[in-house]
């Protein structure tokens, strides 16, 4: 039997501490992403009986590609400093390769739910919210689908971008699609006039963009007013139609990857848990996941330690997810990093201001 003393205080166990990395603007400071983990959080804690509450703390740092690396060293740092035994965040590619050497620097286990797999390590772990390594197949499929042949290609500069390129390319040359043109743009470009004139010149079959997703509304704004009527294809990007639903005018019958699908049961029971009238986007769906999955690693966690929630982490298996398609399940492994297996992407098209699901 020990004989370390009870303190008298016993009664009510501390919480555990999970800090919430903001890489973007948080007009409500992150309060409404919050509110969204922890339904998810709280519907674990209940159903595994967790024995202590679970306590939120907040960090914003603007990362790139409009802030800074700075902003987001500083943004973890204060996480860490404040006793975060866990990390959710970032949530942007560019931003995850630098908090990928800051959560092995610091040895604290982290979720980032960004489109890049090299965002992976020991202790940064991925939800992949969009893919840039499987979607450029996904979009190229799609192309060669509807024998669109000769394509132009209009590309970030910058990690995102440049990365999506590259698979793009592959996929391109093992399907037999030609890249008849291409423009590197500013990942933050207003201006795309001169970039669509000369793209419309060579006339391809299609048009494709890839990138974060700032500079595809004046893209979408170029080839509205050069009157280019061209089918486009673009990566989760576009996405950003629902937080900026402005923009999908100029999007008018794009397709695009998306990470949500109306067939997935989980996601009709998140609707129905923030009494929304309209399907959730993936960013909601998200962060009931990421609650869920941090919820679970407190569950699973043998010692409450950072190891120890690394540990319970990787104790994760065929959990069924809100992202994806009906099947799609979450699980981590001993250096398995990649939250999400099956079709966690979806094709999508805007018509109308809504976005509509497309059949394979």
């Amino acid at each position: 039997m020990s004989n370390d003393p009870i303190p008298a205080d016993s009664a009510q166990p501390a919480p555990v501490c999970i800090g919430i990395l903001h890489d973007r603007p948080q007009p409500d400071g992150g309060a409404g992403f919050e509110r969204i983990v922890r339904i998810g959080a709280d519907e674990v804690s209940a159903i595994r009986q967790l024995d202590r509450p679970l306590e939120f703390i907040h960090a914003n740092g603007l990362g790139l590609p409009t802030g800074t690396a700075r902003a987001v060293e500083d943004a973890f740092a204060s996480l860490v400093e404040r006793g975060a035994l866990a990390i959710i965040g970032p949530a942007i590619s560019d931003n995850g390769l630098i908090a990928r050497e800051l959560a092995d620097a610091a040895r604290i286990p982290c979720i980032n739910y960004t489109g890049g797999e090299q965002t992976r390590s020991e202790w940064m772990f991925h939800y992949q919210v969009g893919s840039l390594e499987d979607e450029p197949t996904v979009l190229a499929r799609h192309l060669a689908a509807r024998d669109l042949g000769t394509v132009a290609l209009v590309h970030d500069r910058s990690p995102i971008g440049q990365r999506m390129t590259t698979y793009f390319e592959e996929a391109c040359a093992s399907l037999g699609i030609d890249l008849v043109g291409r423009a590197s743009i500013s990942p933050v470009a207003k201006d795309l006039s001169d970039v669509t004139a000369k793209l419309q010149a060579i006339a391809p079959a299609a048009l494709v963009y890839l990138g974060l997703g700032l500079s595809a509304y004046p893209l979408g704004q170029a080839v509205a007013q050069a009157g280019w009527e061209v089918p486009v294809v673009a990566n989760s990007a576009l996405m950003f139609g629902y937080a900026y639903p402005e923009w999908t005018k100029v999007w008018e019958g794009w397709v695009y990857a998306d990470a949500v699908s109306e067939d997935n049961r989980l996601l009709a029971h998140l609707h129905r848990q923030i009494g929304s009238d309209t399907a959730p986007g993936p960013g909601l769906a998200a962060a009931y996941d990421l609650g869920r999955l941090v919820a679970e690693s407190v569950a699973r966690a043998v010692h409450l330690t950072r190891e120890g929630l690394r540990d319970g982490l990787e104790r994760i298996k065929l959990l069924p997810a809100t992202i994806g398609r009906e099947g799609t399940t979450m699980g981590f492994g001993r250096w398995e990093r990649s939250a999400l297996k099956g079709e966690f992407l979806v094709l999508r098209q805007w018509r109308g201001g809504r976005t509509l699901e497309l059949d394979d």
